[in-house]
């Protein structure tokens, strides 16, 4: 089978698809690619994500990726990155979805981790509360519509560079209350931010995505997140098995700026059995608003 690292994706530029020609590769994951497109009817940029079908020789993945399309297709909210079109060329299958012209949240934590001065790299929580709060609304309105993300990291958040406003991407392996009856579970997610529920493959539900978020608040307001250096695997093992154990320090013995109530949000959202957790993502955010209120940060 090919891999998308053995594909001249470059000579898909210039393809057109229905209405959208191809124009700049973007960049690359394990099996997609995704594209800038120009779209001539309403003269527009927009983002094209394809899967070479020699890359996804599988059933199963083409199902995913046809199942993403049309997931995010029942969903309009802002802070949810909108798919336009969906279909298949010869050569790949595609979704065809809105531009958003920024950088994702992973970009912009490595970037502040960087900088030379030691108090600016950790991003102003100003900015990071208000942030999370846009994304609990957009998680809280899926499931609300019966869909689980299942892989919020903040690879998967990008933050628009005009209005500074947060969008949920990539629902490739969301979950939804109406999926098939008997189908396998499997494991998938990022084994950092994955609920300790995902990596033993049990039931979730929404409080997965709540924990993912509460791995994401405390990586952004401690700068660096406090776990063992170890693979993929032994992640997943130990979250499994030891999820209690996975977080070497407490949030305030990383940053001591992080106060009690705040750790509390933290401690709360990331508690190894789902029900120690918030009830849902309307729960988690009225939280963090009354915290980032009494600290004028909102």
């Amino acid at each position: 089978m090919a891999t998308i690292s053995s594909i001249n994706l470059s000579s898909y530029i210039g393809t057109n698809i229905g209405t959208v020609t191809l124009v700049k590769l973007l960049g690359k994951g394990a099996m997609g690619a995704v594209f800038i497109g120009y779209q001539s009817t309403l003269k527009r940029q927009v983002a094209v994500k394809i899967l070479p079908k020699t890359v996804a020789s599988s059933k199963k993945a083409q199902k995913m990726f046809r199942d993403e399309a049309e997931t995010i297709g029942i969903l309009n909210h802002p802070n949810i990155v909108p798919v336009y079109e969906m279909g298949e060329t010869d050569d790949f299958f595609f979704q065809v979805m809105q531009l958003v012209v920024g950088r994702d949240l992973r970009e912009i934590i490595v970037k502040a981790r960087k900088h030379p001065i030691p108090t600016k790299r950790i991003l102003p929580f100003s900015e990071t509360l208000p942030w999370l709060c846009q994304v609990l609304d957009a998680l809280g309105y899926a499931h609300d519509e019966g869909v689980f993300h299942q892989d919020i990291k903040p690879a998967n958040i990008l933050i628009d560079d005009r209005f500074k406003r947060p969008m949920v991407a990539d629902f490739g392996i969301a979950r939804t209350v109406w999926a098939e009856a008997g189908s396998s579970s499997l494991l998938f997610g990022t084994p950092l931010y994955i609920s300790p529920e995902q990596a033993a493959s049990s039931e979730t539900d929404g409080r997965t995505d709540i924990y993912s978020v509460g791995v994401i608040l405390m990586e952004m307001v401690t700068g660096q997140l406090p776990v063992r250096t170890e693979s993929a695997a032994d992640m997943i093992k130990r979250k499994k098995t030891e999820p209690e154990s996975f977080f070497t320090a407490r949030p305030s013995e990383v940053n001591p700026v992080i106060d009690t109530e705040l750790e509390a949000i933290i401690d709360k959202a990331i508690a190894p059995l789902i029900d120690a957790r918030f009830t849902d993502c309307q729960e988690f955010k009225k939280q963090l608003e009354i915290y980032a209120r009494k600290r004028s940060l909102l």
